[in-house]
């Protein structure tokens, strides 16, 4: 049985570990603003691949650019272990940028509209 957390232990946990997520309604959630349509698609199967991988499926809304993630733990009715494991994978892959880690090989999108996937936080 996984251990659900309280409002107050949610919201303690998500202002230490992922900041730009929010507790509403009983769910964890997040909004990615994307560069438009394609990219939102992207965001979308990524954070699909993801969840599917970790077999925990979050609720999706997605608009022409941005995707809401929400995310609870269903069969134990509220906030668990496995939402903050799935979140801190998204947060980790989404907002992941190449072209500012020292050394890589790997430049990321150059700064230009054209070419905007994700709008970094």
């Amino acid at each position: 049985m996984d251990t659900v957390y309280t409002d107050d232990q949610v919201t303690s946990r998500l202002a230490s570990e992922l900041p730009r997520w929010t507790l509403e309604g009983g769910w964890m959630r997040r909004t990615y603003k994307t560069g438009g349509w394609k990219a939102t698609l992207m965001a979308v199967n990524t954070i699909g691949h993801l969840a599917e991988a970790a077999w925990h499926h979050p609720d999706l809304t997605v608009s022409y650019a941005f995707v809401t993630v929400k995310l609870v733990t269903h069969s134990a009715k509220g906030i668990t272990d496995k939402d903050f494991a799935l979140a801190r994978k998204i947060e980790e892959v989404l907002m992941w940028q190449p072209g500012t880690e020292p050394g890589t090989a790997l430049e990321g999108t150059p700064d230009d509209p054209r070419f905007r996937y994700l709008r970094y936080d």
